[in-house]
């Protein structure tokens, strides 16, 4: 189990200013590394508002041929039906693509998350327990959970919302500009400038958004570690002091918190002051030329013409302000991929589920052979146990006995691979590190001084490594683990509700439903099942 600290949280970095680092572009390359796992949902998630800009075209040039050919040349409005039955298709054809569009951007998050997640358990749980780079429980549940999280807004909204503003605005500025040079040279000029002003206002969203984001990880594990610790707390009477402790950082991560939003309301703001000149600079453009006080054209400007260019201003524009509105998301999913590697380690090169292999049905005794085994605390810093030499046969019971601390339960451990050592154990016929992970792990058991039992009832825990267990498997290792004795004398047996840490359980009991859940582990499920 990851390990757990009452230590006090460490110190918030302090705000600096705001750089563009090696880290931060590690980042960003590692969240379009993830984009992969969307699948063809993230793909219908970019085409469908892309497909929808070109209908907006030809829905704004049918709508200024309308009104341009019953005002400016006297045409009979039913005559314009077919047009206006088309724009109105034009409409529900686009609210369903935003509709999909949103929907499928959903799944393409929920999609990578989901793997994302799968993928850092197995990492997680594929690490020895005693590993000094263990992450703290608290810290490696909120990275788990709320940091993989915060990259829901990036896969749902921002990539989407990112493609439409690199391609929309340039493709309705090159439809625009040979029909009026000036209009599509405005668009031309004015789009790409909006992106940059909104990158330099990011830059200070994305160091303020890393601040918060640290703190959130830093008050999570804070928050677990005193929890876990409540009794120890309240004994030494440290409880008041630790809540207002933790009161005085979730303040402090709301200051923060609201500091990041400011920042985001800045580039909004940024990019709606440029969007609304260029709107402004297109309607004042055309009414000055109708009005004929401006000759910069060689052809008169029709209304049709105008009217379009009227319709297609705030359109070239709508993408820059919908990737402005989910910037913010891009800043938060950089910050929370740091803070995951920060605190789980890099991401696998492959995310690949936690698998379920077959075990094997009750393996043969195994002997056990130790040459040279040494053995340190996780830091290094003492020998535990040096250059030890053991023998076991195949089926020979041997007792390890000593006062405490001198590395029995350390021996076990390096025995079942959850602590590195040096020198070398042989298992049966081969090297322990030659073991597959799978088949190691149900050829050997292990049980702690300490097993842990989860909120359930004692059938639950006993069939916890084997979910597909019959009832008549479970009863058989309680049998054999002696522990059907104790369940029986209660009224509901097996089923019997336990609570979280096995309370209302015996240290003796608790030890025995955890050596009963070994059991149907290692037994096949029932081929009649």
């Amino acid at each position: 189990m990851p390990k757990t600290s009452t230590s006090p949280a460490a110190p918030i970095p302090p705000q600096g200013q705001p750089t563009v680092t090696s880290p931060d572009r590690q980042n960003a390359k590692t969240l379009s590394g993830l984009r992969r796992f969307g699948g063809p949902w993230l793909w219908l998630a970019i085409a469908a508002p892309l497909l929808g800009g070109v209908l907006l075209v030809v829905q704004a040039w049918t709508l200024a041929g309308i009104v341009g050919g019953v005002v400016e040349n006297g045409a009979v409005i039913a005559a314009m039906t077919p047009g206006i039955v088309l724009i109105f298709g034009l409409l529900l054809t686009r609210a369903a693509l935003a509709a999909i569009g949103d929907r499928a951007g959903t799944a393409a998050s929920e999609a990578i998350k989901t793997n994302l997640r799968q993928a850092l358990f197995a990492q997680l749980l594929s690490r020895s327990p005693r590993a000094a780079d263990q992450p703290h429980s608290g810290a490696a549940s909120s990275a788990m959970i709320d940091q993989v999280e915060a990259l829901d807004g990036f896969f749902a909204r921002y990539v989407p919302a990112m493609v439409q503003a690199s391609l929309l605005p340039l493709a309705f500025g090159a439809i625009i500009l040979p029909l009026d040079w000036l209009a599509g040279l405005l668009f031309l000029v004015t789009a790409p400038l909006i992106p940059v002003f909104m990158a330099l206002v990011g830059w200070g969203a994305q160091c303020a958004t890393d601040r918060q984001a640290r703190a959130l990880s830093l008050l999570n594990g804070r928050f677990a570690d005193r929890l876990r610790g409540l009794t120890t707390l309240k004994l030494f009477g440290r409880a008041e002091a630790e809540t207002a402790g933790i009161v005085a950082a979730s303040d402090e991560l709301r200051h923060r918190t609201l500091r990041v939003l400011r920042i985001a309301f800045l580039s909004s703001a940024v990019l709606e002051f440029f969007a609304a000149l260029g709107v402004a600079g297109i309607a004042l453009y055309v009414g000055l030329t109708f009005i004929d006080f401006l000759h910069l054209r060689s052809t008169p400007l029709t209304l049709e013409l105008g009217l379009f260019l009227l319709l297609m201003a705030p359109e070239v524009y709508n993408p820059l302000r919908l990737l402005a509105a989910h910037y913010h998301d891009r800043a938060s999913a950089k910050s929370a991929i740091g803070e995951i590697q920060a605190q789980l380690g890099a991401l696998p090169a492959e995310i690949v589920p936690l698998g379920h292999a077959e075990p094997s049905a009750s393996p043969d005794a195994m002997a056990l052979r130790l040459d040279k085994l040494t053995l340190r605390t996780p830091d290094n810093a003492r020998v535990i146990l040096h250059e030890t030499g053991l023998n076991i046969k195949a089926g020979e019971h041997v007792a390890i006995v000593g006062q405490s601390g001198i590395g029995k339960s350390s021996l076990l451990e390096a025995i079942a691979r959850l602590r590195p050592h040096g020198g070398a154990i042989t298992l049966g016929d081969q090297s322990l590190e030659e073991w597959d992970e799978a088949e190691l792990r149900h050829s050997v058991a292990m049980l702690g001084q300490k097993p842990r039992i989860f909120a359930g009832s004692m059938a639950d825990n006993i069939a916890m490594a084997r979910p597909d267990a019959t009832p008549a498997q479970i009863r058989s290792a309680a049998e054999r683990a002696q522990a059907a004795g104790f369940a029986d004398a209660l009224p509901e047996g097996l089923d019997t509700l336990l609570g979280e840490g096995g309370l209302g359980l015996s240290g003796g009991q608790t030890q025995r439903i955890a050596l009963a859940r070994d059991l149907p582990a290692r037994s096949r499920p029932d081929p009649a099942r």
